[in-house]
């Protein structure tokens, strides 16, 4: 653990700390996977956490200020006639196995996010390279840019190229499993194989009727983001209900965006972003791919974009993952289903210990070629 993170840590124990006892054991029982309900003594502490929100830390504009698990280095290149940078970084194990990991991240998550993976992989003997995706993160934010899934995947493809990297195992969360999904499909022979974690995109949100929102109104949305609601949808939709200490250091990552100097070009990105996962699913095309993959889903995450924007009626019937995972793992050729009954969205952040066993497992599956 980092500098960083060990202080925003300390942070939280220290609101914690101020409150009544009580609170502190409910916390404590959080941690060991009881789920709190409103009013509990967890749901306290989250409001004492956000109590302290105001005096957070601000970033820049490229995440400048918070610290990452490994050095980061800088990929230059020019896309739509913008030059731009990639951060990323590339970790080398000590007793190298001869495989090359790439993890992408999720929509509202960092390279960094992956920290525990990229250790794990690491000591396993995998090269680990994490990528910040144009947009994200500590990555160029520019001002026009024509998002596609095919544009982020070229990208990524070249970061790897310039590495001297042509087969890799791609590992995907969440948006990052929809780039994953797009990068094996258009570098196959690139692909040894390809890992998604609770990705979505499994499902049509506009199909089946959740209404569209302009990039302005996503802006004007992200406009609003608040430490406080951060956490409360973590909370509920990445943890299952749970809330532990080591999560609020990514809460206060993202919180720190739109508290910095750069608010609005961070918006401003995350909605082009938006845009992009709600108009570019890939559910029409997972029969397309030749991969070897595995698919490790927490049963309980509910995730689709623009839900809360939905009728209840439709908002009902979406994120339902143990249906969609299920769905997934029947229409990819050569895929394997691994179900963690009760983990979220973000299972390798919630039980890294049984994610982290799964993973390893389903990596030793495939040998070389």
């Amino acid at each position: 653990m980092n500098f960083r993170r060990h202080s925003l840590i300390a942070f939280l124990s220290a609101c914690v700390l101020s409150a009544a006892p009580a609170v502190f054991a409910a916390s404590a029982g959080a941690s060991a996977g009881s789920a709190s309900a409103p009013g509990s003594a967890a749901s306290t502490t989250i409001a004492t956490i956000a109590a302290a929100d105001n005096a957070g830390p601000a970033y820049g504009p490229e995440l400048q200020g918070f610290d990452y698990p490994a050095p980061v280095e800088q990929y230059d290149f020019t896309s739509q006639g913008v030059a731009l940078h990639m951060a990323y970084m590339d970790v080398k194990p000590a007793r190298a196995n001869g495989r090359t990991v790439v993890l992408l991240h999720g929509k509202n998550f960092c390279s960094a996010t992956w920290d525990a993976t990229i250790h794990r992989l690491s000591d396993a003997g995998y090269r680990v390279i994490a990528p910040d995706q144009i947009g994200f993160c500590k990555s160029s934010k520019p001002e026009h840019y024509q998002y596609s899934f095919q544009q982020l995947a070229r990208n990524t493809h070249a970061l790897l190229a310039s590495l001297g990297v042509s087969d890799a195992t791609v590992i995907g969360h969440s948006t990052g499993g929809m780039l994953a999904i797009r990068y094996a499909l258009m570098y196959p022979r690139e692909t040894r194989q390809l890992v998604l974690v609770n990705p979505i995109g499994l499902e049509d949100w506009k199909a089946k009727g959740v209404p569209s929102l302009s990039v302005d109104q996503w802006y004007e949305r992200e406009l609003k983001t608040t430490a406080d609601g951060i956490r409360r949808y973590e909370q509920t939709t990445y943890y299952a209900g749970q809330w532990r200490a080591d999560y609020e250091p990514w809460v206060q990552m993202l919180a720190g965006l739109y508290r910095g100097p750069g608010k609005q070009i961070v918006a401003w990105n995350s909605a082009l972003l938006y845009d992009m996962i709600y108009t570019q699913p890939v559910v029409y095309e997972l029969g397309q791919l030749s991969t070897p993959t595995l698919l490790l889903i927490g049963q309980k995450d509910t995730t689709a974009i623009g839900k809360d924007a939905a009728p209840p009626d439709v908002r009902a019937k979406l994120g339902r993952y143990p249906e969609l995972g299920k769905a997934t793992a029947k229409a990819i050729p050569h895929a394997t289903l691994v179900e963690f009954a009760d983990l979220g969205h973000a299972p390798q952040m919630q039980d890294p210990q049984a994610f982290h066993q799964a993973l390893l497992d389903g990596l030793a599956g495939v040998g070389s070629r």
